[in-house]
C-alpha cells in the first residue's frame, strides 16, 4: 500500500512537517504581459514564502508600484503592491516539504537578504541570458525566478540540477517535486480552503492509503473536498 503524499516523500510524522510555497502569477503589468508573450507561458513572476498564508512572501520584483524599473529585493504581500493593484491577477501555488534544516537554513538566506536589501538589484541582463541559455550571475543582482532557485540551492534543496541563472517560472510549473495546492486569483487565496484548512488537509493526505495511487494536493481537495475557490 502506497501514502497519498506530497512528491518530497517525506518520513515525517504530520505535527513534524515543514513546508514551503512557491507561487507562480501573472500580473496585468506591461513587462509581465511582455514576458508572457514571448515565453508562451501562463505566468511572469516566481515567489517563495514561508507560510501558506502567504504572509512571509519574497521576490525579486519593483518596490514601487508605478515604476518598472525600481527593482530589487521585496517582501510581497498579495493585498497590497502590484497584487493589490491588478486584482485579476492569476496565479499557482505549489506546497514543497522540507526538513526542519532546510526551512532554517531557507530562513537564514533570506535573512540575508533582509539586512541588506539597499544592494540588491534586479538582474536585467540576466532575464536576456536565461533567454539565450547563457546565464549571468552577479552577487547582488538577482531575477525573480533565479532568486527563488538560489534560495533553494543555497538551503540544500537543487530541485532543477542547473545554474539558477537559467531557471524560469516554467520549471517551477513543470516541476514534478511540487505539488499544485491552488489555482485561481491570488485575491481569493486567503478565502479559499487551502490555509484556513492546511493541518487537515496534510494529515488527509499523510494518512489516507490506497493501492499504488498518487496524488498532489491541489487534485486532491479539488477532488475530495470541492471547495477551493478558483475563480
Amino acid at each position: 500500500m502506497s501514502k497519498i503524499k506530497f512528491h518530497n516523500h517525506s518520513q515525517k510524522q504530520p505535527d513534524e512537517r515543514k513546508y514551503v510555497f512557491l507561487v507562480l502569477s501573472q500580473t496585468s503589468t506591461f513587462p509581465a504581459k511582455m514576458i508572457r508573450w514571448y515565453t508562451r507561458e501562463p505566468y511572469a513572476h516566481a515567489s517563495i514564502a514561508l507560510d501558506v498564508e502567504l504572509r512571509e512572501m519574497y521576490s525579486f520584483a519593483r518596490k514601487k508600484v508605478n515604476n518598472p524599473w525600481d527593482n530589487g529585493f521585496i517582501k510581497e504581500d498579495i493585498e497590497a503592491g502590484v497584487f493589490g493593484k491588478f486584482k485579476e491577477t492569476k496565479c499557482s501555488i505549489y506546497a514543497l516539504e522540507v526538513s526542519d534544516q532546510q526551512y532554517e537554513r531557507l530562513k537564514q538566506e533570506i535573512q540575508v537578504f533582509k539586512d541588506n536589501q539597499d544592494i540588491y538589484t534586479y538582474n536585467y541582463l540576466g532575464i536576456v541570458g536565461a533567454m539565450i541559455h547563457r546565464p549571468v550571475e552577479r552577487k547582488t543582482q538577482y531575477f525573480c525566478s533565479q532568486f527563488v532557485a538560489y534560495i533553494l540551492e543555497k538551503s540544500g534543496i537543487d530541485l532543477f540540477h542547473k545554474n539558477c541563472g537559467l531557471v524560469r517560472p516554467k520549471d517551477f510549473r513543470l516541476c514534478p517535486k511540487l505539488s499544485r495546492i491552488y489555482k485561481g486569483k491570488i485575491r481569493n487565496y486567503r478565502s479559499s480552503w487551502v490555509p484556513k484548512n492546511w493541518d487537515i488537509l496534510t494529515n488527509e493526505i499523510h494518512t489516507l492509503d490506497f493501492e499504488n495511487f498518487t496524488v498532489n494536493a491541489f487534485d486532491f481537495a479539488n477532488v475530495h473536498l470541492n471547495d477551493l475557490v478558483l475563480h
